[in-house]
């Protein structure tokens, strides 16, 4: 039997006592014992490898409950990455350098400029030039391949750009009217396209006919991509100190097929809980699903359901009313603005209807339900759904029924949610990219509801985070809840903190909990050895040093998958 020992430094547990301790054992790849450094060396055994910490500190492997990692990490997989460039001329380089490897007349996608996904602390407006480039500038780099700098959701008015070929191909000329729909064609004095398209332009959440027209024409998601984006992206998550994920939003079944490709390949690098989706709806390809199609996809996600294997599971079923703020999808129960002014209460991107059919079908085949909401009024009509069953708590096999995002969070909300026995994911990426937005545009009024994690802690709601739009730095969103901020202009936000020990067990033991996986989230003896190895200590350091912890090794099961080797 293979033992190590690590000794030397502090270890975080997040188990229910809260214990710190000396040392840990890892013995085929599960947690042997934790404690003084004498006794776990005293169990280890003689032959044990022991490791010295160097002050180190040890935490759980953490678990986003909200990554859009396989989303994500397909999506940027084929694009050219402008996120860090500062002017025009780097844009040029690298889409010029594509090009010399790319055939002709083969689009050449890119991602936006900036820091992904709200592009708040760096844009294309930080461009030395201060705008994205005008087509002839593109021209100059590729004139022989259409090109098409996207723009990302959430964010809605947003900016893409082309050059000519794309815009030929596009059928965009002087004679496209200066507006369509809410899209905007800059044009030049001339009446000459620039290349730039302006308002509701994003790659997804995108509700403008003509936009989706358009996109529909692009190779927006490249099915090639999807194997090395995730690889990547796990990678990613790894470095970060992620062992572990839930992918239970816009999950189709091919995509779930891809993560078991992965597991059957022995290519994952972290743990990963999937739930497909009833009826999905965000990307130009998405279309409402008559009842018979929609009833043989909750067969499917029932016949899929399997918690059986340490690395790779699917539990339940997804369904999602959820709109986003941005674009004025929010169902809310007062009028607010939409991007461009007009007022709206918002929509449900799945009706009511079909949330109860839902509801119905998974209370009475026993499948765990997933339920996305963001505005009070659609969470309101979720909640009344759900207890007109009669019957609470919501559980399969003892597996509560969760909400996701659960955005705005009046008190009564909150009640009737905790009533229902039902588990919570949700996410300060919300409130510290979306603050200002709410302020703005729904009232300040609201803020106070908005992603109030004291509010759902005290109530007794079990509660699980995730990273979704960003920022990707978990501890980051751990200094967020401790301090709640806005990003725009960093004000404090109306909602309290919370402490640092709740904060990171909503990445650990409370997200374990959520997930109903019992041998992940803390490092407990006979837990699988998800660990993560840091140069500081997130429940002591200074509060504004938090967010710049550093991940110096993450081991999964006992092996190293990010950084030094410990033993070595």
């Amino acid at each position: 039997m293979d033992t190590t020992v690590l000794v030397g430094g502090r270890i975080i547990t997040c188990d229910e006592r809260g214990t710190i301790a000396e040392a840990i054992a890892i013995r085929d790849g599960r947690v042997l014992a934790v404690g003084d450094s004498d006794a776990v060396r005293a169990q280890a055994g003689t032959g044990a490898r022991v490791a010295d910490l160097g002050g180190g500190i040890v935490i759980p492997g953490l678990i986003d409950t909200h990554p859009h990692l396989m989303h994500f990490g397909a999506l940027a997989e084929p694009l050219v990455d402008l996120t860090d460039v500062s002017c025009h001329e780097d844009i040029v380089a690298r889409i010029a350098a594509r090009a010399a490897v790319t055939p002709p007349g083969e689009w050449i996608m890119t991602t936006p400029v900036g820091e992904p996904h709200y592009f708040i602390r760096r844009s294309y407006r930080d461009l030395v030039e201060g705008v994205l480039p005008h087509r002839d500038v593109l021209d100059r780099a590729a004139p022989r391949h259409p090109v098409f700098i996207q723009a990302w959701a959430p964010v809605v008015p947003n900016v893409c750009a082309m050059n000519s070929l794309a815009l030929d191909l596009l059928d965009i000329s002087h004679a496209t009217p200066d507006r369509v729909g809410d899209v905007w064609i800059e044009k030049d004095a001339a009446g000459r396209p620039t290349g730039r398209l302006h308002g509701s332009v994003t790659n997804y959440y995108c509700d403008d006919p003509f936009m989706n027209g358009l996109l529909r024409r692009l190779p927006l998601l490249q099915p090639e991509a999807i194997i090395p984006g995730t690889r990547r992206a796990m990678r990613a998550f790894n470095a970060l100190g992620v062992t572990a994920v839930y992918e239970a939003h816009l999950m189709t079944f091919s995509l779930i097929e891809f993560y078991r490709s992965l597991r059957d390949q022995d290519q994952l690098t972290l743990r990963v809980l999937c739930a497909p989706e009833a009826e999905p709806f965000g990307v130009v390809w998405s279309d409402p699903l008559q009842p018979p199609g929609y009833r043989e996809r909750l067969d499917r996600a029932r016949d899929l359901t399997d918690r059986s294997d340490h690395m790779f599971r699917v539990d339940g079923v997804t369904v999602s009313p959820y709109g986003p703020c941005w674009p004025g999808f929010a169902r809310m129960r007062e009028a607010y603005q939409d991007p461009y002014g007009r007022q709206t209460r918002g929509r449900s991107t799945v009706s009511l209807e079909k949330v109860g059919q839902a509801i119905r079908y998974c209370h009475e085949k026993g499948v765990r339900l997933n339920i996305v909401t963001s505005g009070q009024a659609e969470t309101d009509g979720v909640l009344g759904r759900l207890e007109e069953l009669g019957h609470a708590p919501l559980t399969t096999d003892g597996r509560a029924w969760l909400l996701q995002h659960f955005s705005f969070a009046e008190p009564d909300l909150v009640r009737r949610a905790a009533a229902l026995g039902l588990d919570i994911t949700t996410t300060m990426s919300f409130s510290w990219g979306k603050g200002e937005l709410v302020r703005e545009r729904f009232g300040a009024h609201l803020l106070p509801d908005f992603i109030p994690l004291a509010r759902l802690l005290d109530s007794g709601l079990h509660v699980a985070a995730g990273t979704d739009w960003g920022p990707k730095n978990v501890f980051e969103h751990i200094a967020l809840a401790v301090e709640p901020r806005y990003a725009a202009g960093g004000d404090a936000a109306a909602t309290p903190g919370i402490s640092r020990r709740r904060a990171l067990a909503m990445w650990t033991s409370e997200a374990a909990h959520v997930l109903r996986w019992d041998d992940i989230g803390s490092l407990r003896p006979g837990n699988h050895a998800d660990l993560v190895i840091l140069d500081r200590d997130p429940l002591a350091c200074p509060l504004d040093e938090l967010p710049g912890t550093q991940v110096v090794t993450t081991m999964l099961g006992g092996e190293t998958v990010t950084g030094p080797d410990p033993t070595e």
